[in-house]
């Protein structure tokens, strides 16, 4: 299967099925000589995993990384990393009355049409659970990231069905089950997923994810833009229908005189360009919203067709979350770590002797503007 490989030098090589005996990744490019250990990984992973809340699906899976290869006395040496994840809770029976359905709003017809047969347990390689590895390889890149350049990566929930959630308080995303930055809002959030589950539908969410104290230069001014690369790589994840960077779709009633970031010996004044100018980041912060649609398997009958094309009637039972978004916030922020990652890269390949003296600004990183 194709399209299963995620960056240019920095190259992650995604495996596995939802109900296969594991899944995993192949990390190609990580540079030599990084202190790295599956503790260095595991946290991000236990961010993610299902069986954290009631809020989400309950399949309990402990999502423990193995590292295989690539890793030598404690340290990268340049060569393959390998990383596995063991599935242990797989209930493949949930699904057995959908290899001759297709669930409304997901792949099982189009993987169906495109491949001639498909595997129907958890959605197979349509899986949200394939987001894992990539979770694992994104949580490598971040320890690179930081240890190099200082670069720190923040997610959040900011808005869950028509509830918007404010940015009151950075401590307080990891304290509940939504990531939500303001712990004032979480009764509000867990008495309407309740109401949810118990209605047998689903929801969408809006996820905000920042990486703060980028370098400056990163990304290409024309195909490889850097800004492009990160809408890429959220599209790839799974149920993302939309991505905004910085204002977004809020350009379009934004004046001129209102979206241009105006510049100061300072810093920048603003940042709706969302920390990338002509496709190469300029230092500021990037800022990037994902819009993840509703689950699609929902205990409510839904109209559909079999594999002969004639009218059925569709009812999803089983374990699934129903707001996908809810566990999205560490898949985001790994995302945006490995295109950081790929263009740091890139960026030390090509102009890594490129030098620009610019006087130092405070909480900048080096020769970096910031608004």
């Amino acid at each position: 299967m194709s399209g299963s490989t995620f960056g240019h030098l920095f190259c992650v090589t995604n495996f596995g099925e939802s109900h296969g005996p594991a899944i995993g990744c192949v990390i190609d490019g990580c540079p030599p000589g990084l202190p790295l250990a599956e503790s260095d990984i595991q946290p991000d992973l236990d961010r993610r995993r299902p069986g954290t809340s009631r809020h989400v699906t309950q399949r309990n899976e402990a999502d423990r990384v193995e590292i295989l290869s690539g890793v030598y006395e404690g340290v990268t040496t340049g060569t393959p990393i390998a990383l596995l994840i063991r599935n242990t809770d797989q209930r493949s029976r949930d699904y057995a009355n959908l290899l001759d359905t297709f669930r409304p709003g997901h792949a099982d017809y189009s993987y169906w049409r495109k491949y001639g047969l498909r595997d129907p347990r958890g959605g197979g390689r349509a899986s949200a659970r394939l987001t894992a590895p990539m979770v694992a390889a994104g949580a490598v890149a971040k320890k690179w990231l930081h240890e190099r350049h200082g670069t720190r990566f923040v997610g959040w929930m900011s808005q869950i069905g028509d509830i918007t959630i404010p940015f009151v308080d950075e401590a307080q995303i990891a304290q509940n089950p939504f990531f939500a930055p303001d712990a004032a809002i979480v009764p509000q959030l867990e008495a309407y997923m309740d109401a949810l589950r118990k209605s047998g539908d689903s929801c969408g969410a809006r996820i905000t994810v920042t990486a703060q104290r980028v370098p400056t230069g990163l990304g290409e001014p024309l195909f490889d833009k850097l800004d492009a690369d990160i809408a890429y790589a959220m599209m790839g994840i799974n149920a993302v229908k939309g991505v905004e960077i910085g204002s977004g779709f809020g350009v379009v009633t934004q004046k001129g005189s209102e979206h241009g970031d105006e510049l100061s010996p300072e810093g920048f004044r603003s940042n709706h360009a969302g920390g990338v100018l002509g496709g190469i980041s300029t230092g500021q912060d990037l800022v990037v919203s994902i819009a993840v649609k509703p689950t699609s398997s929902i205990r409510l009958p839904r109209a559909s067709i079999d594999r002969q094309l004639q009218p059925t009637t569709v009812e999803t039972h089983g374990r699934h979350d129903p707001c996908v978004g809810i566990r999205a916030t560490p898949i985001a922020e790994a995302m945006l770590a490995l295109v950081v990652m790929d263009h740091a890269l890139r960026q030390r390949a090509q102009c890594g002797d490129v030098s620009v003296a610019v006087p130092p600004i405070a909480g900048a990183a080096p020769g970096s503007p910031r608004g």
